[in-house]
């Protein structure tokens, strides 16, 4: 369905909506949500691959099938209360929404880490370039 089209003077009349936008790109990788302990615990153990950076730790996953990236967030009690946790984790979560489509491989699970001070307070263009760095040594680049 294609958006409806706006008016040629800018000024909707009454009853007419402005046309809708979508902020998705068409091309866009499918990226899910990891809920499931077991897919935890499978990027923990070899053969997974693990690079950490300043910010955070990234565990990644090759699944062999061809379903999207999947993606999980955690982090221990190290980092703080149950406030510095989520927040941490909202950083991540973030900085993996913007990244992974371009950077994640699909048919791989990544598993992103919170550390203790870093992860909140670190700036968020060095938070992302550090899960870039991690990423490509996750894939042997």
């Amino acid at each position: 369905m294609t958006p409806p089209e706006a008016p040629k003077d800018g000024n909707a009349a009454r009853g007419d909506t402005p046309p809708a936008v979508s902020v998705c790109a068409p091309d866009a990788q499918k990226i899910e949500v990891m809920a499931k302990r077991r897919d935890f615990l499978a990027c923990a153990r070899p053969p997974a691959r693990k690079q950490g950076t300043k910010a955070m730790m990234l565990q990644g996953r090759n699944r062999q099938d061809d379903g999207g990236i999947r993606m999980g967030f955690t982090c221990s009690k190290k980092v703080g209360n149950a406030v510095a946790r989520n927040r941490a984790k909202r950083r991540l979560r973030e900085a993996a929404r913007m990244i992974l489509p371009t950077h994640g491989r699909p048919g791989w699970d990544y598993v992103l880490i919170g550390r203790a001070v870093e992860t909140a307070q670190r700036p968020f263009e060095e938070l992302k370039r550090d899960l870039i760095y991690a990423l490509k040594k996750i894939h042997g680049q």
